[in-house]
């Protein structure tokens, strides 16, 4: 095995592997949809951040990434890479071998470029891969999941009223909730609150939909439904909703509101034509991913390493 630069020549074999990579999580889970067409891999194998593993004049595995992103996370200065769900794989055959020499000589690449946060997605079935790479330092940080756009079994739950929302607003007071909760330990997500005119824009921008739940005239938690997610296969399918914002007050927590909720947005999508439903979120979210994977069934877990910043430039 030959670890060289991933380039545009390698670009058609590479789809064939993570195309063929997607098969194989589909066989765990079978809710995600068929490709026929993977997405177009030449711009990653263009920037120069991506390495590619040859035997015997043939493509055994390839790691590309997106360009450099500043500012991650909202972190000041901090620099990161990351690899994307259709933009890696590699053979069954010694995968978690391959995919170490190409984070070894990939990785290399995205440190010079001043990186210090290296993430890389990776299928959630595939344990021997993510086992390599938690030797290597990384850990998990997010998961994408799916399910059938189908209700989940739960009880119902009175005193309660359930509505798609027409106006973004009421929702603000529970967003900044949110915020507060990804703030504390073990979230430790400190990120800068929306202004009530930031979060408008970004509902309008977006084209989001929101779906609520009431409770004595007043709204105690809230879904935020979009039509793109954090993978590729949101624009496999038109038929396809993803939640990306979900908020319950903690009074009303284990009263199968929110899965009542869920039930509710489920039956008005479901009768518009849509058939799978996705949500992402952070796997250190001790109580949201509890819920998540209850009732979706996760395909990617997204690992992340910092490495000291010293070596980052260099």
């Amino acid at each position: 095995m030959q670890v060289v630069d991933f380039t545009a020549a390698h670009a058609e074999q590479a789809a064939l592997i993570a195309k063929q990579n997607y098969g194989e999580e589909r066989g765990h889970v079978p809710a995600l949809p068929p490709v026929d067409k993977w997405p177009d891999l030449t711009p990653l194998a263009e920037n120069g951040l991506g390495a590619a593993a040859v035997e015997n004049g043939r493509v055994i595995g390839f790691l590309g990434a997106y360009g450099v992103w500043d500012n991650a996370w909202d972190i000041a200065g901090l620099r990161n890479v990351f690899s994307p769900m259709h933009a890696n794989g590699a053979l069954p055959e010694n995968r978690a071998e391959i995919y170490a020499a190409l984070y070894q000589a990939a990785g290399a690449k995205w440190a010079k470029a001043g990186a210090a946060s290296h993430g890389i997605c990776l299928y959630a079935h595939d344990t021997e891969t993510q086992a390599r790479f938690f030797r290597y330092g990384f850990g998990m940080r997010c998961i994408d999941a799916i399910r059938m756009m189908e209700p989940v079994d739960c009880a119902p739950c009175g005193g309660y009223e359930f509505a798609e929302l027409t106006d973004c607003m009421p929702v603000y007071p529970l967003h900044l909730m949110l915020n507060e909760y990804q703030c504390l330990s073990p979230y430790f997500m400190n990120r800068t609150p929306d202004t009530p005119e930031s979060f408008a824009g970004l509902c309008a921008e977006g084209n989001l939909r929101f779906f609520g739940a009431g409770y004595k005239g007043e709204l105690c938690a809230y879904m935020q439904i979009s039509d793109c997610g954090e993978t590729f296969i949101t624009g496999v399918t038109e038929k396809y909703k993803h939640i990306n914002g979900a908020f319950c007050m903690p009074e009303h927590r284990g009263r199968g509101v929110y899965q009542n909720l869920m039930n509710f947005a489920v039956s008005a999508l479901k009768g518009e034509g849509y058939t799978r439903l996705g949500t992402d979120f952070e796997s250190f979210n001790p109580s949201g991913a509890a819920f998540w994977l209850k009732y979706f069934t996760a395909y990617t877990h997204s690992v992340v390493r910092r490495i000291d910043e010293s070596a980052a430039g260099n």
